[in-house]
């Protein structure tokens, strides 16, 4: 039976130049790795250390990226080692099995939501209506499933935030806001219902997991055992669960922290 690896990527295993959080003197930094170009430009790092060990996890586990990244998003990003047999793309609500759009697993997932929560359209109306420009630099739908504004974090109301967290829970939608990014995503669109499917499909008797935010709740609640690291939402309002390790590493530092994490426990006897 294999073992099952299902990571958040973005601010858990890879890491924009801003989330990078070296707390080091310049000398003593960790030589990087670009994992993700976007227009001709570097975005994404990890350590070339984590690089070298989340090249290896394929010979003991099976590795699945677990996303909010939109599908586009993610095919941008160039991880070390074999291509993942499985990716979770949209938050849960697209599964890639060898690359190849699994048109199944969506059907799914869209009649669920249109059974459990708001439409997409009064959640994106109400987002129009409230996002004061003064803040708002973007506003984005992504895969037609959720929606998100890329904001001025110095300058976003915390008052604004509450009272949309208040709102979309009452239609069934859930809010987590991540560096500069305000997402607004159906509850029952998640990660650990797609990593679930994926275990299953694969038969895995021991999942292991991480993530930052509180998207990735779901997905830790999914695994045996799993880990989050010393920074973001999560770390911000003291989550846990059974199983769940809190790491004291922020930033980049982190993201290898929780390769080694993950070899160690995939390799122990069981």
């Amino acid at each position: 039976m294999p073992v099952l690896v299902a990571s958040d990527l973005d601010r858990t295993l890879i890491y924009s130049a801003g989330a990078l959080a070296l707390a080091v003197p310049d000398e003593r930094a960790p030589r990087l790795l670009c994992v993700e170009v976007y227009e001709g430009r570097p975005l994404s790092f990890m350590t070339e250390t984590a690089a070298g060990l989340l090249g290896g996890l394929g010979e003991t586990a099976l590795f699945v990226p677990a996303t909010t990244r939109t599908r586009e998003q993610y095919l941008r990003v160039s991880l070390p080692g074999p291509a993942p047999a499985y990716a979770v793309c949209a938050n849960g609500g697209h599964l890639l099995a060898d690359g190849v759009w699994d048109q199944d697993w969506h059907r799914q997932v869209t009649g669920r939501l249109a059974e459990e929560c708001a439409p997409l359209g009064e959640v994106r109306e109400h987002l129009l209506r409230t996002a004061d420009p003064a803040w708002v630099r973007k506003h984005r739908t992504a895969e037609d499933l959720f929606a998100y504004l890329v904001v001025e974090r110095d300058l976003l109301p915390e008052q604004w935030v509450k009272e949309l967290v208040a709102w979309a829970g009452q239609r069934g939608w859930t809010v987590s806001l991540q560096g500069r990014k305000l997402y607004a995503v159906p509850e029952p669109l998640t990660k650990g219902a797609a990593v679930r499917e994926v275990a299953r499909r694969t038969g895995a008797d021991l999942v292991l997991g991480a993530g930052d935010a509180l998207l990735d709740a779901d997905l830790l609640l999914a695994v045996d055992r799993g880990w989050r690291p010393g920074h973001g939402e999560l770390a911000e309002t003291g989550w846990t669960a059974p199983g769940i390790s809190a790491l004291p590493e922020r930033g980049v530092l982190a993201g290898e922290r929780i390769v080694r994490e993950f070899l160690a426990a995939a390799a122990a006897p069981r």
